[in-house]
């Protein structure tokens, strides 16, 4: 069991924890450290280390803390998430698609999307700082209902009550609430606390409301305005009483306008997970018409983060010899947002590969003294490159003209 979540862990990389013991350095001595997790586990004698917080910005302005367990931790707490995972498995919603096997993002988005044509009425739900926030007693109290073995129960405990190395140096305890995101075993619990918390509770309390949960966004789906207000209402007084509190600014209730759905409200678009749905001029397969739809494409603040990601990649200041190496250095990147982003209405990455374009001009002029005061002439050079090479960049490969 430790020599195959060793593997796992070693495939997903990742940095190094409070003893700042990288990956290269535990493999130079790997034997040694994964004999010692091994002995410590199976006597029951492991207690982990403190976890090393680390702050990521997000879309907002504010930032995200992740708790980054150590290598030998993260091995230990893959052991126990392969032992229970399948266990977990068989009880949880069909309607859970966050950090479980054969389920993704995709399939969320393509049943947001299907639900949204049938109901007329979304809430978009966001819960305030769920990781930091689920209750360690009320978890246990779930996980003690499936999980019988005194052993698990007792490495579960200790990798919630695990204090945290904040950024500042301070080590903090915890609390009795709260779950490092970051950390291995993290996702399978906070499924297994909304499992119970909203997911079971929605369908014993209303079988007509239709939903999707990734993590901890979810989206409900509701046939009438009044009915979303009901059901609301309803969610937030379910959601206090399990110690968690809806976001009051983020939360919101979403018509879904189109052509047939001509109802006048303020508020018709919602993002999840990257995309965002709202009114879109759409063709019909059938008769080649346009029409007025609700779909989903890629969201402006998904567009910025890329852009964002181009301005500090900087390439266009990185002395390429041609632009053969930067369309190596660059395709990875191209290839990830263009098979996640790219699965709905491919062609709103055209905003994308402008920005893109953009840059790769500067860079022709930078490289190429005759281009420096001939924009134009740079703008044709590119464009015979792709004549040339129409393979060479992965969006030129895919049709995109920029």
């Amino acid at each position: 069991m430790v020599w195959t979540a060793y593997k796992k862990v070693r495939a997903n990389k990742g940095s190094a924890g409070v003893d700042s013991v990288s990956m290269e350095e535990f493999d130079a001595n790997r034997s040694r450290h994964l004999y010692k997790l091994w002995n410590r586990m199976a006597s029951g004698s492991y207690f982990p280390p403190p976890v090393k917080e680390v702050e990521i910005p997000k879309k907002d302005g504010k930032v995200r803390q992740l708790g980054i367990p150590t290598i030998s931790d993260r091995i230990g707490q893959m052991v126990i998430k392969d032992y229970l995972e399948p266990r977990f498995e068989k009880i949880f919603s069909p309607n859970s698609y966050g950090y479980r096997p054969n389920r993704n993002a995709h399939r969320a988005l393509e049943a947001v999307r299907q639900n949204c044509r049938r109901q007329n009425w979304v809430i978009d739900l966001d819960i305030k700082d769920f990781f930091n926030t689920i209750d360690h007693q009320k978890l246990m109290l779930a996980v003690e209902r499936h999980v019988p073995e005194n052993w698990v129960c007792l490495y579960l405990k200790r990798w919630l009550e695990a204090p945290v190395l904040k950024t500042f140096g301070i080590l903090q305890a915890k609390q009795g609430k709260g779950t490092p995101q970051g950390g291995v075993i993290s996702p399978l619990l906070a499924n297994l606390f909304l499992h119970y918390a909203l997911d079971k509770w929605l369908e014993q309390t209303d079988v007509t409301v239709k939903y999707a949960r990734y993590a901890d966004d979810c989206i409900l789906h509701c046939q009438s305005k009044a009915h979303a207000e009901h059901i609301l209402k309803a969610v937030n007084k379910r959601m206090e009483s399990c110690g968690l509190q809806l976001h009051p600014g983020k939360t919101k209730i979403v018509y879904c306008k189109d052509g047939r759905r001509r109802d006048d409200y303020s508020v018709v678009k919602f993002d999840f997970l990257g995309y965002s749905f709202q009114p879109r001029t759409t063709k019909s397969r059938k008769t080649g018409k346009m029409f007025l739809g609700y779909d989903c494409a890629i969201s402006i603040s998904s567009r910025k983060r890329i852009a964002d990601r181009l301005e500090e990649l900087k390439f266009e200041r990185v002395s390429f010899k041609s632009i053969v190496g930067i369309a190596h250095y660059l395709n990875p990147k191209i290839r990830g947002w263009v098979n996640y982003y790219g699965r709905f209405r491919r062609s709103e990455l055209s905003k994308v590969f402008r920005l893109l374009r953009v840059r790769l001009i500067r860079w022709t002029r930078k490289r190429y003294k005759r281009y420096r005061t001939r924009l134009n002439q740079a703008h044709k050079w590119l464009d015979r490159v792709r004549k040339q090479f129409p393979y060479l960049f992965y969006h030129w490969k895919l049709g995109f003209s920029c």
